[in-house]
């Protein structure tokens, strides 16, 4: 079972946040996404590391006022950047 942290990226400009949801099994992913978003700061972004496409998230993003950026994660899987929608952090 793979390990849950929520930690501050110490090189960010900004206030982040990484969770890393590999190899849980759903819907504690999303679970656990959903509970890192309320820790947010309003500048802040999200990162999640996940070990496939998210796709039920991001409806669940769109209507909650984010928005996202997935790319391929460099050990597999994939990484989604969240930010609220508008705010001064996008990527």
């Amino acid at each position: 079972m793979s390990t849950h942290h929520l930690s501050a990226s110490p090189a960010a400009a900004r206030p982040d946040v990484v969770i890393d949801v590999r190899g849980m099994e759903p819907p504690e992913p999303m679970v656990k996404v959903l509970e890192a978003l309320d820790l947010l700061a309003p500048a802040g972004r999200l990162q999640v590391l996940i070990d496939r496409q998210p796709v039920p998230l991001y409806q669940v993003l769109q209507r909650n006022g984010y928005s996202h950026l997935t790319s391929p994660g460099e050990a597999g899987g994939y990484q989604v950047l969240i930010w609220i929608t508008g705010a001064a952090s996008q990527p």
